[in-house]
């Protein structure tokens, strides 16, 4: 529409915005071939390390990440007459701050940059809104009718998913008369996807069927493999990256597995997160959608409808999960002094504002005011997150840039082994002291077979990952500032990648496991590959909690550091106290005299009784994290706490104050002063302490603005449940409800209740916000199927 309208100026293009690399080569080849050129001509695309386009290029397609740089080097973008966000209910953070630039660069020079934001699931009046409130087409397509079904595992049937994809796929196939087209199931990582493969094909209903995986992993030949039409009937097997973007021509089954893996930041942690969640119903309909595209179609959804009722209508966007670090710096390079009033599409918690402003004043890209720093502006221009950057600049400035490009390289995107977490033997040398040692002897051996896939699996290599590794280090070598020369040693690697992560630094707790204590509080665990098992201090680049069997917190990718080069690179760290600690065997706070790294104790050693002040901080912050578990903090205690600040929201004029974990922790301090063992705290009247917290006339207004029961019509009392932040819930049984008057409510209507209605065994039959909306539909219904159970009660 743009191109053929004419809408683009002399030797101007349109840019085609896609959240993964996959979407972005596909659609261009798509388009490509539907207007009747070659790829790189007319339409084309640009992904990291790849690219197809020309000079004669109008529409190119590229990941989000490509466009953000672009800005950088070009901040009025002269060469591109649109932009079109695609895909942008996915909302990676990339894409949020390329829209806020853009729509800054439309409204400060050029008024004649279009902006086109698209997507299947957007917001459009809050889209319109933020973009000046612009016109909002509207466009059902071509779609076909798809059929929802849940079909959760049954609870008496135990086995993997995987089984029960294979079993519901079987089923499928057998009670089905019409001719089965293609199937998608998705899955949330590549480990479901390779054992869900091998379950169907045990199945006698796949022997005539072709099956494929796909996901982002893949090198782009097998990704084209499993999207392309086939002769036969295939299933495809598939992470989220089909959920949007791709289409599969001929699927008319999708098994929705429910669920992705997804990687978040903890900010308060400062730690990286990769769980398998549920997904949205948004991303349940995008799913959906997919078996619908070329006819009819079903989907079957491996969660119950009950479930699926009580899923987030959206997936939570990045920008609010994600370390903004990176995303501010961009920011502040690409000239946004005022970090604080720059126009979010969604402001970031202003937790998650302050930790990546103060990284990036730690790592020196930032001034104290905020401002860019010289050292900043060099980060900005490297490809690699501001931690990765920082370690570059300082292996420029000891003339060791190129051996660190080449680890720096490493650590981005794919793992260089075949098989993940498996460090082949023949890499390894008695006396490495850092996991990239093996990496580098892997990488060097697959340019010299010159990536080979053969020689490289034969080695334990992955050929794809290791030519991707060498195309970044070339950049990044080329990028690089500074003379080269100096031979990297092991202390001088360390060196340079302490001025990168000085907070992640790691000591071993004992010789008998893998477990470590970090700076910050943190704890975690060797990762089963790492070699680095001889140190006791090492530094770890990546920390990653990962859910399986149980959550586990693992550092990889280290490389040992003496307690002599910490003081050496970062003398200011090193303190040397006498302080208080807790000692998890013996349950009670001990004084040490302690030489630390930051707050990580390197070494310790008995002193004197602790300070009580010290001590009851020490015992409060044990009980805060559930180390300790005090009986009388109770589900009295947690309701009294969700009571107070249910008020706090509601009537802010009575000056209830917010009780958040701060406030737990000043009464949890109150309540151990003078006691150094769990002993002498584990039966102190909590309840009794926590009411002190509050004046005496607001704590008695607790008891009579938000009390635990409600008088009902029938003379009974329901239960009230609070929860902070969430409207209060009355708990009653149907019958006591007769003749109760529109919807119960506290502080004189301030407070609405939702109801949870019980039947007579006091099982919730339903909640409702509205009880008088309930007698007027729903109850017909539930009277018809609990009278004939339970006859002896009252039913009106």
């Amino acid at each position: 529409m743009l191109l053929d309208g004419g809408l683009l100026g002399l030797h101007q293009e349109v840019v085609v915005l896609q959240p993964r690399r996959i979407a972005a080569r596909m659609l261009a080849r798509r388009v490509a071939s539907e207007r009747g050129t070659a790829c790189g001509d007319e339409v084309g695309y640009v992904v990291r390390f790849e690219s197809q386009v020309s000079g004669r290029t109008r529409i190119r397609y590229v990941t989000e990440g490509i466009l953000l740089r672009e800005i950088l080097q070009s901040p009025t973008l002269p060469g591109i007459a649109a932009i079109v966000f695609d895909e942008f209910h996915e909302r990676h953070f990339h894409g949020d701050i390329t829209l806020a630039r853009a729509l800054r660069i439309q409204n400060e020079s050029r008024p004649d940059l279009q902006l086109l934001v698209m997507s299947a699931t957007l917001d459009g009046p809050k889209i319109a809104e933020f973009l000046g409130n612009c016109p909002r087409i509207t466009s059902e397509g071509r779609t076909f009718p798809v059929s929802i079904r849940h079909e959760p595992p049954k609870e008496r049937v135990k086995g993997e998913l995987w089984d029960h994809i294979a079993r519901t796929y079987s089923d499928f196939r057998q009670t089905t008369a019409e001719p089965i087209g293609d199937t998608l199931i998705f899955l949330p990582g590549t480990y479901e996807i390779r054992k869900t493969i091998e379950a169907l094909r045990q199945s006698k209903a796949t022997r005539d069927v072709e099956i494929l995986p796909l996901h982002g992993e893949l090198n782009p030949r097998d990704q084209d493999a499993a999207v392309a039409p086939s002769p036969r009937p295939k299933i495809v097997v598939a992470t989220n990256v089909a959920e949007t973007s791709l289409t599969i021509d001929g699927v008319t089954l999708v098994i929705d597995s429910g669920l992705a893996r997804l990687a978040d930041f903890d900010a308060r942690r400062g730690i990286n997160t990769l769980t398998v969640q549920k997904i949205s119903r948004a991303s349940a309909d995008q799913r959906a959608g997919r078996a619908g595209r070329t006819a009819s179609g079903t989907c079957i959804r491996l969660w119950s409808e009950t479930d699926h009722a009580a899923r987030a209508s959206q997936t939570t966007p990045e920008i609010h999960r994600m370390d903004l670090s990176e995303a501010l710096l961009t920011l502040a390079a690409s000239g946004i002094e005022d970090l604080d009033g720059f126009a979010w599409f969604e402001r970031p918690d202003d937790n998650g504002l302050r930790r990546g402003r103060t990284l990036l004043e730690n790592l020196g890209a930032l001034d104290p005011a905020g401002q860019l720093t010289e050292l900043g502006r060099q980060m900005a221009r490297l490809p690699v997150t501001p931690r990765y950057a920082r370690v570059l600049l300082e292996a420029a400035r000891l003339g060791c840039s190129d051996a660190v490009s080449e680890i720096v390289a490493l650590t981005q995107g794919k793992s260089l082994w075949a098989r993940r977490g498996q460090v082949p033997e023949t890499f390894i040398e008695p006396g490495d002291v850092s996991d990239f040692q093996p990496l580098l002897r892997a990488l060097h051996r697959a340019r010299a077979c010159r990536f080979q896939p053969q020689a490289c699996d034969a080695d334990g290599i992955h050929a794809g990952s290791a030519r991707e590794i060498d195309r970044l280090c070339t950049l990044l070598q080329r990028l690089g500032p500074g003379q080269d020369g100096a031979t990297l040693t092991g202390p001088l690697l360390a060196h340079c990648l302490l001025t990168g992560f000085p907070d992640q630094v790691a000591k071993r707790l004992n010789r008998s496991n893998r477990a470590c204590a970090l700076t910050g509080g943190r704890r975690g665990q060797m990762g089963a590959d790492s070699i680095v098992t001889a140190a006791d201090l090492f530094l770890t680049l990546e920390i990653t909690e990962v859910e399986g069997k149980e959550v586990n917190v693992l550092l990889n990718l280290n490389t040992a550091i003496t307690r002599e080069e910490l003081e050496t690179a970062d003398p200011e760290a090193i303190n040397k106290a006498s302080t208080a600690d807790w000692d998890p065997r013996e349950r009670r706070v001990l004084a040490l005299s302690s030489i630390r790294y930051r707050d990580l104790i390197l070494e310790s050693k008995p002193a004197s009784e602790p300070p009580t002040a010290q001590a009851a901080a020490i015992l409060a912050r044990e009980v805060l994290s559930g180390a300790l578990i005090l009986n009388g903090w109770n589900t009295d205690v947690e309701q009294w706490i969700a009571r107070l600040n249910t008020l706090a929201a509601a009537l802010p004029e009575y000056g209830f104050p917010t009780f958040g974990d701060e406030e737990k922790l000043a009464v949890l301090e109150q309540l151990c002063l003078g006691s150094f063992s769990y002993k002498q705290i584990k039966d102190l009247p909590v309840m009794e302490e926590l009411r002190s917290f509050l004046p005496r006339h607001l704590a008695s207004l607790v008891d009579q603005l938000a009390p635990v029961r409600l008088d009902l019509p029938s003379g009974k009392k329901g239960r009230i449940r609070y929860e902070t932040g969430q409207r209060p819930v009355l708990s009653a049984q149907l019958q006591h409800l007769y003749d109760y008057p529109g919807t119960p409510a506290l502080a004189g209507g301030r407070i609405p209740l939702k109801v949870e209605i019980l039947a007579p065994n006091q099982r919730p039959v339903q909640i409702t916000e509205d009880l008088a909306a309930f007698w007027n539909t729903s109850y017909a219904a539930v009277k018809k199927d609990l009278r004939g159970r339970y006859p002896k009660h009252e039913w009106r």
